[in-house]
């Protein structure tokens, strides 16, 4: 039975991640913003466990972290929290910068740096789900392509660096899939929302679990999925 620790599992691919890494028995450690929110994530995913932590205020994960009692090993430790804000760069302020900034790229950034002696331990996999955002950059996506963007060189640098320590680092580029943030993005564009045009988070999460479940001695490093058709 592995262990993984999981952002993002109260919805889309975080939770189909979650979902099914809970059917073949493995245990969860899923991450929260706030109390309330742990206890709406135990209800979702039965036996797993919660830990604390706002991702919108990364400098103060340590001191959150070091208020709770965290796996002594983990396995896997699985990015898949995420804000998005559209808009032109000649628009956007200041604080949708900082906030996008700070939930997908210093958030995982820390948490893997608090995280990484049980990672080690372990000879762990560590995942960020990116985006296609990470790979190329379109009008009125600038703050977010930016943070995936960074978020894949974050994943580089890592790789590099964890290879001695036996870590393996996978980004996966998802493209447009079925979820509540696909909705969100929709309605920023102000465009009709057909959850059955796009791929559904079942199918990033089968990407994700086919990282995970490589033998050591094998690793993918970035996986790009996209809508069929």
């Amino acid at each position: 039975m592995a262990t993984h620790v999981i952002t993002g599992a109260g919805s889309g691919i975080g939770a189909a991640v979650a979902r099914r890494l809970a059917e073949r028995g493995d245990e969860l450690w899923l991450w929260a913003r706030d109390a309330g929110r742990a206890k709406e994530l135990a209800a979702q995913h039965p036996g797993a466990r919660t830990l604390v932590g706002n991702l919108a205020e990364p400098e103060r994960l340590s001191w959150a972290l070091g208020h709770q009692s965290p796996p002594d090993r983990i396995d896997s430790l699985v990015h898949s929290a995420g804000v998005v804000e559209l808009g032109p760069v000649g628009e956007l302020t200041p604080a949708v910068w900082r906030a996008t900034l700070a939930t997908n790229l210093v958030a995982p950034a820390e948490l893997t740096r608090l995280l990484l002696p049980q990672l080690r331990a372990t000879r762990g996999h560590v995942v960020f789900v990116n985006s296609g955002a990470g790979l190329r950059a379109n009008a009125q996506w600038g703050a977010y392509a930016a943070s995936k963007h960074g978020l894949r060189a974050l994943a580089d640098a890592l790789r590099a660096e964890e290879a001695p320590h036996g870590l393996r680092v996978t980004s996966v580029h998802p493209g447009r899939t079925a979820t509540p943030m696909q909705e969100k993005v929709h309605q920023q564009e102000g465009a009709a929302y057909d959850p059955d045009r796009w791929m559904t988070a079942d199918a990033v999460a089968t990407v994700v679990l086919a990282a995970l479940d490589l033998p050591h001695g094998a690793e993918v490093t970035d996986l790009s999925v996209r809508p069929a058709g």
